[in-house]
């Protein structure tokens, strides 16, 4: 696997460094809307810090990942039969990380609908802190593999992977509080925001269990949901008026 420092003298490269940062753009998507609802646990001065030293440390995660991707490759190599399927190493990864997430959404959910996300919020100020703070960091490396295959598949040079993923990740960081500030104000984008991760959460375990899902689908479902629940929350703005 070729580091590539000097392929940037081609147009190519250019060309492959922009391509790839954008598809990390896109499949990050689902990963600052997790970030951003994880983070709104937490006190909204203690946010900020959570939601970007989570992606720092996740960054690194990222970048080990890559240098090591001679044996991430290696981890589709069957160990374990489950259901009369054969599973790699990065096949239970992708299964217990669409359980966690399905489980972890599905837990929000209930929480939001009881009223009770606020409870215990100012006794566990530095517990709730780390909590999502590892969460944030789990739920990226998860994410991660997605993104690397990505990588992997789009070009062979690794110093291009790297640069795609720091462009990306400093994306998250720039937007990620907006987009905290926006689930946060409007309730029911809380509720579609976590249905979604958990449609992702199955995704992924589909993915484990090599069934092959068209992400292209879940993102025009998610844009179609988001135009309909837009023009009720301006529809309702404006009754109020």
């Amino acid at each position: 696997m070729d580091f590539g420092f000097s392929v940037f003298g081609t147009p190519g490269a250019w060309v492959s460094l922009l391509t790839l940062t954008f598809l990390e753009i896109v499949l990050g998507i689902d990963n600052v809307i997790f970030i951003s609802i994880a983070a709104n646990a937490l006190p909204k001065k203690e946010q900020p810090l959570a939601r970007n030293l989570g992606l720092i440390i996740a960054l690194f995660f990222r970048v080990g990942l890559l240098i090591g991707i001679s044996y991430i490759i290696k981890m589709t190599t069957p160990i374990i039969t489950l259901f009369g399927t054969s599973l790699s190493g990065r096949d239970l990864i992708l299964i217990g990380g669409g359980l966690f997430l399905m489980a972890k959404s599905t837990t929000e959910i209930h929480h939001k609908i009881a009223g009770d996300e606020k409870e215990g919020r100012t006794t566990k100020v530095k517990s709730a802190f780390f909590k999502v703070v590892v969460q944030i960091i789990f739920f990226d490396i998860i994410f991660s593999f997605d993104s690397i295959l990505t990588a992997v598949g789009l070009t062979p040079y690794v110093m291009i992977m790297i640069l795609a993923i720091v462009i990306s990740m400093l994306v998250m960081m720039k937007f990620s509080g907006v987009i905290s500030n926006i689930i946060e104000k409007f309730p029911t984008l809380q509720i579609l925001a976590l249905s979604f991760l958990i449609m992702i959460g199955l995704t992924l375990i589909l993915e484990g269990f090599g069934v092959h899902v068209n992400k292209a689908f879940i993102y025009v479902a998610v844009i179609f949901s988001l135009a309909v629940e837009g023009m009720n929350i301006r529809f309702m703005g404006n009754k109020r008026r």
